[in-house]
């Protein structure tokens, strides 16, 4: 496999708990977009004692949807994979609701500091107000009836994104670092590329065979599938430095050329992507720019 093979088949079916394996019902919230597909995808994991996984934004449907589901159920923990706004936002209603702890990486932080003058794009997406009651480490494992669950520490698309990992099942809930039907956006400051190669490497260490992500459907061979996104990014990084060697020094500027077949809704975006790559290869020396790598910089080859 070259590049990913995305999977766009996926059947949201709002509203109701669909079992997705063996003690796990996936329920998907009706906020879809460009960014978040059909919508974030929240996951109830055990049978009588149950932890959920990104009860996700606030949204009234999905709340009494959730709550329905959980009848008759206690709820334990309550885990975040990341303070994106369409995935942690609910876990405080869910928490005063139920009682459950809460669980992350921690809240809510850039990958790196804002450089002077420069804003942060993605500010009003993040959560700025979830703390987790029970922090993690990488490797930490929390434990319910039935069921125990590692962190698995994957910055990259956020600093404090986490995959958590169903002890004994080879299966991963990989949020929104790997998915079926599209690559993670990795989005300076927030964001870190570097970071995110690294995390997909940790991933791609283990021996899994079920990935069930924050949005679509599941990976149902990761091994494979992360190589393809690894090949992807390689590839995207390789087409930043040609158009730079071609004499493009703006990111707009290459952003018409290497995404020309994107969905225009998606070049914000792509011109954070094309940063992402920037910072990264400035870092390895392979390009200048004066002053620390900026959306509206310029850059030349090293």
């Amino acid at each position: 496999m070259n590049t990913p093979d995305f999977d766009l088949a996926f059947d949201p079916a709002y509203g109701r708990a669909v079992s997705v394996a063996p003690g796990i019902e996936r329920m998907t919230v009706n906020n879809p977009s460009a960014f978040t597909f059909h919508g974030t995808n929240s996951y109830i994991v055990g049978t009588s004692s149950v932890a959920v996984i990104d009860p996700g934004p606030e949204n009234e449907e999905h709340f009494a949807a959730l709550m329905a589901a959980l009848k008759g159920r206690e709820v334990t923990h309550i885990f975040v994979s990341h303070t994106h706004r369409d995935h942690s936002p609910l876990a405080k209603r869910l928490k005063e609701a139920t009682g459950a702890l809460t669980v992350g990486e921690g809240p809510h932080r850039a990958a790196r500091p804002l450089h002077q003058g420069e804003i942060n794009p993605f500010a009003e997406s993040s959560d700025m107000e979830f703390q987790p009651d029970i922090v993690v480490a990488d490797g930490q494992s929390v434990s319910g009836d039935g069921w125990q669950m590692t962190a698995l520490l994957t910055p990259g698309h956020t600093a404090n994104h986490a995959c958590f990992a169903l002890d004994g099942t080879g299966i991963v809930f990989s949020a929104d670092h790997v998915m079926a039907w599209a690559t993670s956006i990795v989005a300076p400051p927030d964001g870190s590329m570097a970071d995110y190669m690294a995390s997909l490497e940790r991933l791609l260490a283990r021996e899994d065979r079920l990935f069930l992500p924050g949005h679509g459907g599941p990976v149902k061979e990761p091994a494979s599938f992360m190589r393809g996104l690894r090949t992807h990014r390689r590839m995207r990084e390789r087409a930043v430095l040609e158009r730079i060697k071609a004499g493009d020094r703006l990111i707009p500027d290459m952003v018409k050329a290497i995404y020309r077949d994107t969905d225009p809704r998606l070049h914000g975006a792509a011109a954070l992507s094309v940063l992402a790559h920037l910072e990264d290869l400035v870092e390895k020396g392979q390009v200048k720019t004066d002053g620390p790598p900026a959306l509206f910089g310029a850059y030349r080859p090293a």
